[in-house]
């Protein structure tokens, strides 16, 4: 058995007794906590996962969504931060693409983590940590003082995804995964929410420092509430496994087969030629949604005329059409397609495609038409998320490497969403011109490369087609 990374060793006889204490105890506290002797009370046992499941489901739902609100603040203070000459589109660039760095490795490693740890801490920690970066944020305006901090941000904020998916795996059984994975999604619909409304209401209210301070308060008070309300794995309660209690089981393992440990297991997937063709497609589609993400607001400033508050109030159609989105993609490729994912990946492609040229093509001082753009982009994009973003990857992967599998996509997600960053940063620059004192931005190659990048994501989706779910 390969011992778990989390898992406390013996200090070492030479080395400083403090030290090897003080490091005893943070791995303790982040280790999955010991199993309890098994309950023979079924009536207990029903009633102990009947409520963990609300709690734990409410808790990675309400709570991821809130977290997010700590990642999209630099979205919403471009323009201000331009306009205040405190950085330029290029410097916000390398900025964005700091967090989605960040993100990506820190998603990866945090993964392979999170199959092994106690995740009430782990993810109450991360929440954490990620609201006290976005305070200090709020306190500085020097470039490399934000370009480290909200690198830092994104490693924090990688404890969420792999952490919640643990947490599914571990609380959910095979053949609910698809439903209670799309109303897990619909938690960055709930954060882009947030953020396009409130946030973008205190940075007009207090100026770009309300954009990172105010999340900030509101997810130290939310890392508190999920403490309480997230529990470690079934078996620390004294709970049989899921699959167990769901009598929802896997193939059986073939008579002689080696069980392999858990490490040996999240290696398998780099193994796995369908994994890496995800991870590319996933990573195309990343490129678009945090292009409009990142970039959305200032696109409408200067593209279509409207204000901080109206451009925020349009892209906020985007999460409220985006959780129908995730909620519909996890009924539908369970339901009507037997729990296929193809099929539904191709379709939400499609319409998220056809929503882009309505955005992009439309001329100014068309609202409807852009309204009923961003619902339809926001359905479709979200749809898309909850796939190639996580739960195709969880369906090929071993079970008890979903946190891993989650880590691996997560890291090509992201690197094609910082890549976005620099390029569209760079993109935008190259068109700014300034007249009479005014900045104005040139976003036609931008759009092209958004664009592109969904048809890129549209094909690579299409060679999974006959991908099915691992036992």
């Amino acid at each position: 058995m390969h011992p778990s990374p989390l898992k406390p060793s013996a200090p070492s006889a030479a080395g400083p007794a403090g030290a090897g204490e003080t490091q005893n105890r943070f791995l303790r506290f982040f280790a999955a906590g010991p199993e309890r002797p098994l309950r023979q009370d079924q009536a207990e046992i029903d009633r102990l996962y009947r409520r963990q499941r609300i709690m734990i489901m409410t808790a990675i739902t309400i709570g991821y969504g809130v977290a997010y609100t700590c990642r999209l603040g630099l979205s919403v203070v471009k323009k201000p931060v331009i306009d205040g000459n405190i950085f330029t589109a290029e410097q916000l660039g390398t900025i964005g693409a700091a967090i989605f760095y960040g993100y990506a490795f820190g998603k990866l490693v945090n993964g392979f983590l999170a199959d092994h740890a106690n995740i009430k801490r782990f993810l109450a920690t991360g929440v954490l940590v990620s609201a006290l970066i976005n305070i200090v944020m709020g306190w500085s305006t020097l470039l490399w003082v934000w370009v480290v901090l909200w690198g830092l941000n994104g490693w924090f904020q990688g404890f969420g995804a792999p952490g919640g998916m643990v947490a599914m795996s571990q609380w959910f059984s095979n053949r609910e995964r698809g439903r209670y994975y799309g109303i897990w999604s619909t938690a960055h619909s709930i954060g882009e929410g947030l953020t396009f409304v409130g946030s973008s209401a205190l940075v007009a209210w207090l100026g770009w420092r309300g954009g990172f301070v105010g999340p900030g308060v509101l997810c130290v008070g939310m890392a508190i509430v999920m403490y309480f309300m997230l529990s470690d794995r079934p078996a620390t309660l004294g709970l049989p496994p899921v699959a167990d209690w769901k009598n929802d089981h896997g193939a059986p393992v073939a008579a002689g087969t080696r069980k392999r440990s858990t490490w040996e297991l999240q290696l398998s997937i780099l193994k796995m030629p369908a994994i890496w063709i995800l991870a590319l497609s996933s990573a195309t589609m990343y490129m678009t949604r945090y292009g409009m993400n990142s970039w959305g607001i200032l696109y409408l400033q200067e593209e279509k005329g409207y204000s901080t508050l109206q451009a925020g109030a349009l892209l906020a159609l985007n999460p409220v059409a985006g959780i129908l989105g995730c909620v519909a993609y996890g009924y539908a490729s369970d339901k009507l397609f037997g729990a296929r994912r193809p099929p539904v990946n191709l379709i939400c492609a499609v319409m998220e495609i056809v929503a882009l040229c309505m955005m992009f093509f439309s001329p100014p001082g068309s609202p409807v038409l852009l309204s009923v753009a961003f619902l339809l982009y926001g359905f479709s994009i979200n749809g898309l998320v909850t796939s190639l973003g996580g739960l195709f990857a969880v369906d090929l992967a071993p079970k008890k490497a979903a946190g891993a599998a989650m880590g691996f996509i997560g890291v090509f997600s992201y690197v094609g969403a910082a890549l976005q960053e620099n390029i569209s940063g760079a993109l935008i620059g190259q068109g700014t011109t300034i007249v009479d004192g005014v900045r104005h931005y040139d976003f036609d190659r931008a759009v092209y490369f958004w664009l592109g990048a969904s048809v890129v994501s549209l094909v690579l989706a299409a060679v999974l087609w006959r991908a099915r779910i691992r036992d």
